[in-house]
């Protein structure tokens, strides 16, 4: 199969974390396995406010698997909303990690909405992040997001 486009290869079957594959790093084609890349985490830091919506199938957002969020508030209640990706295409197998710091309260929210009739756990409703060193992750299979793992 030398010298034939990537899109003329056969697809993978299940892959079990040792398998080779050649890598581009820095301008180097070197060769890795995906156990040596399984827990890489790209972070993401996000600033909301009352009344600020971020979309996350922005491009910014594309290859974020964790976001750390961080409250500008005012005072009283206070919501964000953030839009989650669409969880089918590219988002399928999709694990994303949400977090509050310590600039959180009861008062401030973020909630955490589905797009294109998507659920969280079978639920329409918004996730809502609202205390200090909140998260929860969030895994896609295509059709709706799971709650994988929470933590309050």
């Amino acid at each position: 199969m030398a010298n034939s486009k990537i899109s003329a290869l056969p697809i993978a079957t299940a892959l079990q974390g040792d398998e080779s594959f050649a890598l581009v790093q820095n301008g180097t084609t070197k060769r890795t396995t995906l156990s040596d890349i399984d827990n890489y985490v790209i972070e993401t830091h996000i600033t909301v406010a009352d009344g600020n919506t971020i979309n996350l199938s922005d491009s910014t957002y594309t290859s974020s698997t964790l976001i750390k969020f961080t409250f500008t508030a005012t005072g009283g209640v206070e919501n964000a909303t953030v839009n989650l990706p669409d969880v089918n295409g590219t988002n399928t197998n999709r694990l994303i990690r949400f977090i509050s710091d310590s600039t959180f309260t009861s008062n401030t929210r973020v909630n955490l909405t589905t797009t294109n009739g998507a659920t969280i756990d079978g639920s329409a409703s918004p996730y809502t992040i609202n205390k200090e060193y909140e998260g929860v992750q969030l895994w896609s299979d295509g059709t709706e997001l799971f709650i994988v793992q929470k933590k309050a």
